[in-house]
């Protein structure tokens, strides 16, 4: 059976229009403009897109390979996730709580933090004035890194570029020059590169076109992460940086998803009359970039919940512990939304899954001995990603 899977307000839904053989499989070939292809052992997915909806094709049957995950077993051993951010405390407000769940199921993880918060402002009014913490913010900032990362139990990198800021007024001023955001793409791109070829990840995760909110380095990570995920497993591209490597899926952080918000926020109101969300959502909504995006694997991370407040405590200088962050209580969250969303943008694998969401960024992946194959010799994975749903901006 084949299903045409466009995504709303609520993720994918499965339009009416199916097909399927007699015997519940699929031909190759092409229906109303979607790509088909099925890869030996397993099932081939092709994203298209029509109008402003992206759709998926997927073939429903049980031609997926034997090796192949399908969803959260609880043992990651072998397999290796890189999280690539903006800046510190951004891999404890997005993705933490799944990062710290494989973790601790076996997986080894690298956060690769971008810049080094050099121009953020010290946003907890605990702290603000403090003639210690304005002294050396930046080095403060390395140590809240070093507690959070140990509150994840991730390993983590620098990548070593300089933060941009985030420029105010009517015009903007321009960036400052030799930040993240202005260096020569090259330049962001061979770094990265070199860092995935050296981790060697599975999987990536980094964030939207839109970057998630329109801060400067947030998008220039979006862009940074995207082209080196596709020139690191390219040998002809940066030959200097290693051994070519392929990363197998790339995903986006969605954690702070309208879908989620809404959900959190009418939660709150309905229990206490009030809600911390409620200008967020009416930012977001008036801004419109980010309503409808397609969430397609939902992680549930309810029990991990803690070691993600635990670090995004350790960024003291970022985060009030009595704000915006903590307003949601812990049970609520657990009853309403236990779950970290991420959507799908490039997948070299099969996925099971669509129309429903996955709950694993490793569905679909074979055991680690042959997704290391697949990462490291291109003619063990297909020869152009199975989903391809990376937008212009």
């Amino acid at each position: 059976m084949l299903s045409l899977v466009s995504p709303g307000p609520g993720g994918p839904r499965v339009n009416a229009c199916q097909v399927a053989d007699n015997d519940g499989s699929c031909d190759v070939g092409h229906y109303h403009g979607a790509a088909m292809h099925v890869w030996p052992g397993g099932v081939g997915v092709h994203a298209v897109t029509g109008g402003n909806m992206t759709k998926y094709v997927r073939q429903a049957g049980n031609r997926m390979g034997s090796n192949a995950r399908t969803g959260s077993t609880g043992d990651r051993h072998g397999y290796r996730l890189m999280a690539v951010h903006a800046h510190p405390d951004d891999e404890s407000s997005k993705g933490a709580a799944a990062t710290a769940m494989y973790v601790h199921e076996g997986a080894n993880v690298l956060v690769v933090s971008c810049t080094g918060g050099e121009r953020g402002s010290v946003l907890n009014p605990r702290l603000q004035g403090d003639p210690e913490v304005e002294r050396d913010l930046v080095g403060l900032r390395r140590t809240e890194m070093a507690k959070a990362q140990e509150a994840l139990g991730v390993d983590h990198a620098w990548l070593g570029f300089v933060d941009s800021g985030l420029p105010e007024g009517d015009p903007l001023p321009p960036l400052p020059q030799g930040c993240f955001a202005t260096m020569p793409m090259q330049v962001c791109v061979e770094a990265l590169v070199r860092l995935i070829r050296q981790h060697r990840p599975h999987v990536m995760t980094t964030y939207d076109e839109n970057g998630g909110y329109p801060h400067p380095d947030h998008v220039r990570t979006h862009d940074v992460s995207v082209a080196a995920f596709r020139a690191a497993g390219d040998p002809e591209q940066f030959p200097q940086a290693g051994q070519p490597w392929q990363p197998l899926k790339l995903y986006y952080n969605q954690t702070l998803s309208m879908d989620r918000l809404q959900a959190l926020h009418t939660a709150m109101k309905e229990r206490t009359g009030q809600s911390p969300f409620e200008e967020w959502i009416e930012m977001r909504a008036a801004r419109g970039d980010d309503a409808f995006r397609a969430v397609t694997t939902r992680v549930p991370v309810a029990d991990w919940f803690d070691a993600r407040d635990e670090a995004l405590r350790a960024h003291a200088t970022q985060v009030d512990p009595d704000g915006f962050w903590f307003g949601i209580p812990q049970e609520i969250e657990r009853e309403v939304w236990p779950w970290e969303d991420f959507e799908m943008a490039i997948s070299y694998v099969h996925t099971t899954v669509l129309p429903a969401v996955e709950d694993d960024v490793f569905a679909g992946l074979p055991e680690p001995a042959q997704a290391d194959a697949m990462g490291s010799d291109s003619s063990r994975r297909p020869s152009a990603p199975l989903i391809d749903d990376v937008k212009e901006r």
